[in-house]
């Protein structure tokens, strides 16, 4: 797992070099929930607010993502793609699939299957879900 990990920030840094994976990964979040505040990036993710705070100040200064005001609650804050971010995010998406498609292509459809299958498993494991 842990050459995995290093694979994935390795290619993220190939993709786009200014975004990390982190950034990638934030980015992604923001796009799927259709913007977030910051304190739930945070618990989401289980990292420190610093953290994501300045992860959020990189993405804000790279014009990635925008706060915009919550509509039902002015005194809170919502974290949004730009269309710049929504634009490098799908590029960068776009440039994993074909990286991952090159690196499959040869693989029988049956290892295929069984990874998928695989991958499903472990991403819908959840801890309060799975607990003994």
């Amino acid at each position: 797992m842990t050459v995995f990990a290093r694979r994935a920030r390795a290619s993220a840094g190939r993709m786009h070099p200014e975004l990390s994976l982190v950034s990638y990964t934030l980015l992604g979040h923001l796009e799927e929930r259709g913007g977030c505040r910051a304190t739930d990036l945070a618990a989401h993710y289980a990292l420190d607010k610093s953290t994501v705070s300045r992860q959020v100040a990189v993405l804000e200064r790279s014009g990635l993502i925008e706060r915009r005001q919550d509509p039902e609650d002015h005194r809170v804050q919502v974290l949004h793609l730009t269309d710049a971010g929504r634009q490098i995010l799908a590029q960068v998406t776009e440039s994993r699939r074909a990286a991952f498609q090159e690196r499959l292509t040869e693989w029988p459809q049956e290892d295929l299957e069984r990874f998928a299958a695989y991958l499903t498993r472990y991403n819908a494991w959840t801890p309060t879900r799975n607990a003994g």
